[in-house]
């Protein structure tokens, strides 16, 4: 707990973590600290083994997610020098890697204004469950900067079509067209259907074997770039490993005997 976000473990034997900004009096924007105490979080989350975390939950107290940039954190960033800048936007560059490099599956529950930094958060989210009104955009154009930092992992989620279409203008969208490219996985009614969703996407990732998960997660970063054959030869060595595998021989004796594995929760389907 601090005044910047609050961390949680739920789930049996507190395999969820749950990571909530905790700044609703300014849309849960971005300041130094925040950006800090975001990427100190997830780091050490990260050195959680496979039975100890298997989801983290990515969510704003208040009426929204993330509204992008403190206003006081943008004044003082427009006294910096190029030098002083550069180190701003990197240690923001590092927190949004770190949560992109998170072993485990990380959803985001979007409600209210996801805008700016807010974005950069959705695109490094592997799974996105917004609220139909939560409005949406790359509203940096407006001030007069751009969405540099976060480029690289909006394009890798959305893709340069999208990005090019968006990027320049700024204009804010809803969730319907945030879907639509790529960026929302899945659009609710209500805060209560939102946390059901969240719910829903919880019960499948602790369905599923917990080191198979992370492999499933880390294949997706780790062919990208890779040749035909490059592929061929990474993708048969992951599979083989994890064939051979206790949890790939628990999992296989669990369906034909007609039963759960033991990995998953007592109320799985």
């Amino acid at each position: 707990m601090s005044d910047l976000l609050r961390l949680e473990r739920t789930g049996p034997g507190g395999v969820v973590a749950r990571v909530t900004l905790t700044r609703p009096d300014v849309h849960n924007a971005f300041n130094a600290s925040v950006i800090a105490e975001l990427r100190t979080t997830f780091a050490a989350l990260a050195r959680d083994g496979p039975t100890d975390l298997r989801a983290v939950v990515l969510a704003g107290d208040g009426p929204s997610f993330c509204a992008g940039a403190d206003i006081d954190w943008m004044r003082a960033a427009m006294t910096l020098d190029v030098e002083g800048n550069e180190q701003d936007a990197m240690a923001m560059a590092e927190m949004f890697d770190t949560i992109d490099t998170c072993p485990v599956p990380v959803i985001a529950r979007v409600q209210g204004a996801a805008l700016g930094g807010g974005m950069g958060l959705c695109a490094v989210a592997d799974f996105v469950v917004a609220e139909a009104g939560a409005r949406f955009g790359f509203t940096e154009t407006r001030l007069g900067i751009l969405p540099a930092v976060i480029s690289p992992f909006v394009i890798a989620k959305i893709g340069e079509s999208h990005a090019r279409a968006l990027f320049p203008g700024g204009r804010r969208f809803d969730a319907i067209r945030a879907q639509r490219i790529g960026l929302v996985h899945e659009v609710v009614e209500g805060e209560a259907a939102l946390d059901g969703a969240v719910d829903a996407a919880l019960a499948d990732i602790l369905a599923a074997g917990p080191t198979a998960v992370r492999a499933a997660k880390a294949i997706v970063r780790e062919v990208r770039g890779l040749g035909h054959g490059a592929s061929k030869w990474h993708t048969a060595r992951i599979i083989a490993r994890q064939r051979t595998s206790d949890e790939a021989q628990e999992g296989f004796r669990a369906f034909t005997e007609k039963r759960k594995p033991g990995w998953a929760p007592e109320d799985a389907e």
